[in-house]
């Protein structure tokens, strides 16, 4: 088994607004596909000393306005906790946002090449803020691009109730 990997994944939901339909379906899809298929790799810490092998579980919330990334092994061993400033996600958030609104009114009524070029804008987006996100974890966490966009996902989710 991967050791590189996260096995199990939570969202601090305790300060959260209540998600749409659409927000709660978004975020079963995102832990579904990032449980089946992730990357999630942790660098030695400073002096050489040793990370706990993976897998590992991972605890998403927000705390005081900063993104935190919870980290223990399978059996719950902490391994670290990393926080994150969310500023530099708010604008790629709030155009996913938008975009996404499009999207879920445009299935409703419009024919599918317009659906599909509002897709395509959709996931321009989403591969904007998993790039973002990959940035910000440099030196913290490595992810793939695949796993950077699901948890850019459980990230707007996170946004939408903080």
């Amino acid at each position: 088994m991967n050791a590189h990997r996260i096995c199990h994944i939570e969202i601090d939901e305790s300060h959260l607004a209540a998600p749409t339909p659409e927000i709660e379906q978004e975020r079963k899809v995102a832990i579904f596909d990032l449980l089946e298929d992730n990357t999630f790799a942790l660098p030695e810490r400073h002096e050489g000393e040793a990370i706990p092998d993976g897998p590992y579980r991972l605890l998403l919330a927000i705390r005081e306005r900063r993104l935190v990334f919870d980290i223990t092994t399978e059996d719950k061993e902490k391994v670290g906790e990393f926080h994150l400033s969310l500023s530099p996600f708010r604008q790629v958030v709030k155009d996913y946002f938008q975009i996404c609104e499009s999207y879920f009114s445009a299935v409703k009524t419009m024919p599918p090449s317009q659906i599909e070029a509002i897709d395509m804008a959709r996931r321009g987006i989403h591969n904007e803020g998993a790039r973002v996100l990959q940035e910000r974890l440099e030196g913290k966490a490595e992810v793939d691009i695949d796993t950077a966009r699901r948890l850019f996902t459980l990230i707007c989710v996170l946004h939408f109730g903080g």
